[in-house]
């Protein structure tokens, strides 16, 4: 069973949640930006035109000279490179005013209008960018052009636009920083709740969640776990106690049955009926006997009664036992069993009687099914400073659909088979490698055949 990784903090739902939040938060605060600019915007154009209006008006009360003397006291007061005129007589021709030629596209009827571009010149102080103007003809005939450019007004609104980003903009960075703070301790929280899970799938059933003083939704949802597992775990013991107490109490009266049939059997005659019938009966108690004692051997073990004779050991000896010990069977059976392993491994902490075991299992099964003129690896290797150890062979390999159930008790992936074994041999191997803390996983070779390989990467050790 594989985990969830936490580390992707973006996938909390506090990190959701605060996302959300902080998405809608941009949204409003763009729609206000946007609402509030657009009425500053209509608002200052308004006073823009009605301001030059009232000039227009001012202007249109002078008369020949009066009217360059009042022209020429407002350019006194008026800023430079926003305000301007241009006094023209009824043929076009300058009279006046800083403004020498009427611009192209400003409508002679007496009325505001707004343009793109004012005045083409390179004087500096006249209104370069978009404005208003308005031509006005004069009670003597001639012909007065008033310009006001929008870029001074509007440099306000430039102002109030470049105040709300800044509050928008210090607004998101204490968001992400409380985003940041906030979405730390509940993955404190969950990373424990992960340790203290894996720790109850690696078997230690004893295991439970963490709990904080905080007395939240996270801590109800584990305390209603743990709830859970303190039932599943007085239910495990209760079945597994009665099924001990089975295996324990049979074992005897089996042996007892068994010692009778021999009786009996050396009082027949050799080679009757009656002799063959009995050494079928004391075949099949030796075999029920044999599945007995792999319960209790499993139950041994799932018990973590052995921990205490771990040592750190080399595995180079081991493995190299094991090819010796299994070599005659596998000339026997005429096949080829290999050993590959490096000059040095990392060494190891367990118990080598229970892992010679466990190897010693897995090599039997591959040279139980491997046929005649096959081969059988025995293989070791350094994966990034711990011990891997891989049994590969040329057999039919283990179906892809049927790889994860191998380990369960009497599994057996062809119930037709008739080269013996009753489906304990794989799970006391599992109980072995749950024992360590290793890891152990089954797939396909590159020959065709089973691929066994058990990683000695000590990561979470139940407690005893």
């Amino acid at each position: 069973m594989s985990l969830l990784n936490p580390s992707k903090g973006w996938r909390s739902s506090s990190s959701r949640l605060l996302a959300l939040y902080s998405t809608l938060f941009v949204a409003w605060s763009c729609i206000l930006m946007g609402v509030l600019y657009y009425e500053v915007s209509g608002y200052l154009s308004n006073l823009s035109r009605h301001s030059l209006l009232q000039r227009q008006h001012l202007f249109q009360r002078f008369e020949g000279e009066q009217l360059v003397e009042a022209l020429t006291t407002s350019m006194t007061f008026d800023m430079k490179g926003v305000d301007a005129y241009g006094l023209f007589d009824a043929q076009f021709r300058p009279l006046s005013g800083p403004i020498l030629h009427v611009p192209p596209l400003l409508p002679l009827d007496g009325r505001i209008h707004a343009l793109e571009h004012c005045i083409e010149s390179r004087d500096p102080t006249l209104p370069q960018d978009s404005c208003d103007a308005v031509a006005t003809r004069t009670a003597d005939g001639r012909w007065l052009i008033l310009v006001r450019e929008n870029g001074s007004l509007f440099g306000v609104t430039r102002i109030i636009l470049h105040a709300l980003l800044w509050a928008l903009s210090l607004t998101i960075i204490p968001g992400v920083a409380g985003w940041h703070l906030l979405r730390r301790r509940p993955l404190q929280r969950i990373r424990g709740i992960q340790a203290s899970a894996e720790a109850i799938v690696a078997g230690d059933l004893t295991r439970r969640l963490p709990l904080s003083n905080r007395r939240d939704e996270l801590d109800m949802l584990a305390a209603i776990v743990n709830a859970m597992l303190d039932r599943i775990e007085k239910l495990m013991h209760e079945v597994k106690g009665v099924c001990d107490n089975i295996a324990h109490d049979l074992r005897t009266p089996l042996t007892r049955l068994r010692a009778q049939l021999y009786r009996i059997k050396q009082q027949a005659d050799a080679g009757s009926p009656h002799a063959l019938q009995l050494d079928e009966v004391i075949s099949e108690t030796d075999t029920l006997m044999a599945r007995f004692r792999g319960l209790l051997r499993i139950s041994e073990l799932e018990d973590h009664q052995r921990r205490s004779g771990f040592l750190s050991l080399d595995p180079l000896p081991l493995l190299r036992e094991l090819h010796d010990f299994y070599l005659p069977l596998a000339e026997e059976g005429q096949m080829e069993l290999l050993l590959q392993v490096p000059e040095s491994l990392p060494w190891i902490t367990g118990d080598r009687a229970l892992l010679f075991e466990a190897l010693a299992n897995l090599l039997s099964n591959s040279i139980k099914f491997t046929p005649p003129g096959g081969e059988v690896i025995l293989r070791a290797l350094n994966d990034g400073g711990s011990t891997q150890i891989e049994v590969l062979d040329s057999g039919p390999g283990i179906p892809a659909a049927e790889q994860a159930a191998v380990f369960q008790r009497f599994y057996r992936v062809d119930e037709s088979d008739q080269q013996g074994g009753f489906g304990l041999g794989l799970s006391i191997v599992a109980a072995i490698v749950n024992l360590h803390g290793f890891k152990l996983e089954v797939g396909t070779s590159e020959r065709g055949g089973a691929r066994l390989m058990l990683e000695c990467r000590q990561q979470l050790m139940p407690q005893a």
